[in-house]
């Protein structure tokens, strides 16, 4: 059931200026979806994708939204990995050109403010696994050049920078590998952040130690709330506060491990408890194969979760800086 929006929850909401670190859209843009057309999810519960568009998105409220460019270890479309992450790219920014007046790409937290004065969606972009560097390390400035704000170091399957949490070449033994840890020295150097979704835990740890600029976690879960292998723990947690990063909740009934968005709720309070107010952040995954939580079925629901948290006795300061605040900083501090 979707949670009522009182009048003091949509005035927050909508002066936070919410910002989102992950949505799979960018697949959807390759083939033929159209961004700036209403959807609505065809499957039963949301499930799976359909979730992100410009009505809904304005709909909901958001301010930032982070377009993620998933790449695998395989040739998709005649394509390498790198390949297909500079044509998810290239779909993007044909989206932007087709709706200038609605969007525009962003790559700072300045940036994001100016879109935001324009009345325009920041349109942020992180790739989904090393993959697309094919090895090659040079290829991160590349990506970097074209506007590229994280990297995610791990997806579902190993690479040359590690091991996944869970998926082909799974290894929990293992850190990160020599390239692993020249990249995250890289990323730094060339003021891309690091992402730590996906990768093991080994690997998150050694990264975030490593890193001399915030690390983030786009979408997770907390293990504490629902052990699960996609989500991280305590420790975990810890580590990216540490760097003064941020962790971005994911709407996903099975990592979040509950049907409704008081679920989300959780995660995200667990996080403040055990990392500090400046951590939690959210990382949807709409439009990433997963079914959101009731009342977060897509982008134009956001509202509820602010309702839901004001509902639960969260200060408005706090969830200031859940919607928004502590991506801005992030962003801050590794760009501007």
């Amino acid at each position: 059931m979707t949670h009522p929006w009182t009048e003091r929850a949509l005035e927050l909401h909508r002066a936070c200026g919410p910002i989102d670190l992950h949505a799979d859209t960018p697949v959807l843009l390759r083939w033929g979806y159209d961004l700036g057309r209403r959807h609505e999810p065809p499957l039963p519960q949301a499930a799976l994708g359909f979730h992100v568009d410009l009505p809904r998105l304005r709909e909901g409220g958001l301010a930032g939204q982070f377009f993620a460019l998933p790449s695998w270890p395989v040739r998709l479309f005649g394509r390498g990995p790198g390949a297909v992450v500079d044509s998810l790219l290239d779909a993007l920014e044909k989206a932007v050109r087709r709706y200038p007046d609605q969007m525009v790409l962003a790559r700072s937290a300045g940036e994001l403010q100016a879109a935001r004065a324009s009345g325009r969606l920041a349109a942020f972009c992180g790739i989904e696994g090393a993959h697309a560097l094919e090895g090659r390390l040079e290829r991160a400035a590349h990506f970097a050049s074209r506007g590229v704000r994280y990297l995610g170091l791990l997806h579902f399957s190993a690479n040359q920078a590690g091991a996944p949490a869970f998926g082909r070449g799974r290894d929990d033994r293992q850190a990160l590998t020599d390239f692993g840890r020249e990249l995250v020295d890289e990323l730094n150097r060339l003021r891309v952040l690091v992402d730590l979704a996906h990768i093991n835990r080994a690997g998150f740890l050694e990264a975030a130690a490593r890193s001399r600029a915030p690390v983030i976690v786009s979408h997770t879960g907390a293990s504490a709330v629902n052990p699960h292998w996609r989500n991280i723990d305590d420790d975990q947690i810890r580590a990216v506060a540490a760097t003064g990063g941020c962790v971005g909740i994911i709407f996903s009934r099975r990592f979040v491990g509950s049907d409704h968005l008081q679920g989300v709720c959780e995660h995200l309070l667990h996080l403040a408890r055990v990392g500090g107010d400046d951590l939690p952040a959210l990382g949807s995954d709409w439009d990433g194969f997963v079914t959101p939580p009731e009342g977060l079925e897509d982008a134009s629901r956001l509202p509820n979760l602010t309702a839901a948290l004001l509902e639960r006795g969260v200060s408005e300061s706090r969830i200031r800086k859940i919607l928004s605040e502590n991506v801005v900083r992030v962003l801050a501090a590794g760009f501007d």
